[in-house]
């Protein structure tokens, strides 16, 4: 399945988050408006991502952030980036370590 990805501005009340989301290339969803409002699990997930507070503290980078769709009050795509075959997609960091409990567990 061919996925297109697009830079993406988050802005919650707390943070503005800049990263690349994953969208199909066409049919349900593909428009960023559909795909935000059509999510059942309530998360989008972002790569590639930069997280600034926007009370000006330090802001951070991170490989893979979730936001939680009912936090969102402003979207904008900011780059088209081209499409993706998602047998190409890069593996996220980690995912081929299994879980363990966490410390004290």
């Amino acid at each position: 399945m061919r996925i297109r990805q697009v830079r993406v501005q988050i802005e919650t009340e707390r943070l503005r988050i800049t990263g690349v989301l994953q969208l199909p290339t066409e049919g349900y969803r593909s428009r960023t408006t559909d795909f935000l409002n059509g999510h059942e699990t309530g998360f989008i997930a972002l790569t590639e991502a930069q997280v600034l507070p926007v009370d000006g503290a330090p802001g951070e980078s991170r490989d893979y952030v979730a936001v939680g769709c009912r936090h969102i009050i402003a979207l904008a795509e900011l780059e088209e980036l081209g499409t993706i075959e998602e047998d190409d997609a890069a593996p996220m960091p980690g995912i081929d370590r299994p879980s363990v409990a966490p410390p004290g567990g």
